[in-house]
């Protein structure tokens, strides 16, 4: 059984580059997997192994500067999720593009998984989801507010176009793990709005805590690995992702005309060139191979 930590940390570094290489060689001396971004505001990502090997990643992610209390979220896998282990540096640990936003300064109030039905069933709550249209499409809570953003860096330029909808109303934020409405709500905070909540654990926690017969949750959660989606109680969906674009795909976008397994789907049909979908059916021919041997594709 495969081990899945979901985490994120809003932490100082005042040397990001100097933590990246004992993280990583860590990550592939336990044979640890997947992706993690280090930042001069923290550390955000997913990583899956054995259970001995992400409990050590854990624990040398906790003997960071300022990251003791560090929490994250697990979930289990028949299989590895992840073809490698990346460690990669970057401006922000997730990307808004807004300099004088600090989650270490503010945030909004959490609010715990078993009392989110309550927050956002009240009348005078907006609820907002702070994630991509294409994460949006697949899920999302009952009666929220989607922005149709295409990126998280363009939520500042929506709520300045859309902040008069929600005049004197409270504010109910949430994404996939939580790190996108720390920032989002020290965003609003910022703006002047006087009442600003997020979910704690985000989507994640929420999935994992609340029975299925008492949720407010309609549909599935897309995921950053290759899982695609996870349901109640974090059980892999029904979702596959396009090789192509990486948009999910549903069981019925799959049997649309216009899909081919790792060249298209109906999504991204006009976005590519015949240069394009050649190279993809290339890699989609080798993967077939690579599977057939019993062995993993690193494009997979």
């Amino acid at each position: 059984m495969i081990t899945i930590a979901a985490l994120y940390h809003f932490a100082r570094f005042a040397d990001p580059a100097a933590l990246r290489g004992p993280l990583l060689a860590l990550c592939q001396a336990q044979g640890v997997k997947g992706s993690l971004l280090l930042a001069g505001e923290g550390i955000n990502g997913t990583i899956a192994g054995d259970r001995a090997g992400v409990d050590a990643v854990l624990a040398h992610v906790r003997g960071l500067p300022g990251c003791a209390a560090l929490e994250w979220k697990e979930s289990f896998a028949a299989e590895m999720p992840f073809g490698k282990m990346k460690v990669r540096l970057k401006r922000e640990i997730v990307t808004m593009g807004q300099p004088d936003v600090d989650p270490k300064a503010a945030v909004g109030h959490y609010v715990q998984a078993a009392e989110w039905n309550d927050l956002i069933s009240a009348p005078d709550v907006a609820v907002i989801d702070t994630r991509n249209d294409y994460e949006v499409a697949i899920g999302t809570f009952q009666g929220a507010v989607d922005p149709g953003t295409r990126a998280f860096g363009e939520f500042p330029a929506w709520w300045e176009a859309n902040a008069a909808r929600f005049h004197n109303k409270r504010i109910a934020m949430f994404c996939t793990g939580g790190i996108r409405c720390e920032k989002s709500t020290n965003f609003l905070l910022q703006q002047g709005v006087a009442e600003v909540f997020h979910l704690k654990g985000g989507i994640l926690k929420y999935l994992e805590e609340v029975p299925a017969e008492q949720s407010l949750w309609q549909g599935e959660c897309f995921v950053f690995d290759q899982r695609v989606s996870v349901g109640h109680g974090l059980v892999p969906g029904q979702m596959s992702s396009c090789g192509a674009c990486r948009r999910p795909v549903t069981p019925e976008g799959r049997a649309h005309p216009m899909y081919e397994e790792g060249v298209r789907c109906a999504a991204c049909a006009e976005e590519y060139d015949e240069a394009d979908r050649a190279r993809f059916r290339e890699r989609q021919k080798q993967m077939e191979l690579a599977r057939a041997r019993g062995e993993r594709h690193l494009g997979s």
